[in-house]
């Protein structure tokens, strides 16, 4: 499948204009500091962007603001998950200020999924 070059160009900018959260985040999760996972930020996937992505035990990681309590948003983000499970993905949603004032509890959730996954892909 093709990537439109303007998605890609989109993702690149984000990444340079980088929410408080995903600054966090992104310095917890890059250069294999997470479970010496390779973590990739405002990634492209088919026409989405997402925030992070673990090509290895296919995992999608979403920060999400207050934005994302509205009932139109809520329902756009349960079509999208459906439509990234339907590529064989996990998605895993924190709110932000999980993330900026309970990056602990956040960090061992994510432990668990990513330790999940990753007996899941090594299994016969």
């Amino acid at each position: 499948m093709k990537i439109d070059p303007q998605l890609l160009e989109f993702a690149k900018s984000m990444r340079h204009s980088a929410t408080d959260t995903e600054n966090l985040m992104w310095q917890l999760l890059r250069a294999k500091r997470f479970m010496n996972l390779k973590f990739r930020r405002q990634h492209v996937i088919a026409s989405f962007i997402v925030d992070f992505y673990c090509h290895e035990i296919g995992l999608v990681i979403e920060l999400d603001g207050s934005q994302h309590g509205t009932d139109d948003v809520i329902e756009y983000d349960a079509e999208r998950t459906k439509f990234l499970e339907a590529l064989g993905l996990a998605v895993v949603r924190y709110w932000n200020n999980e993330v900026l004032l309970e990056t602990d509890a956040v960090l061992d959730d994510l432990w668990e999924v990513c330790l999940g996954l990753k007996s899941k892909n090594t299994s016969p």
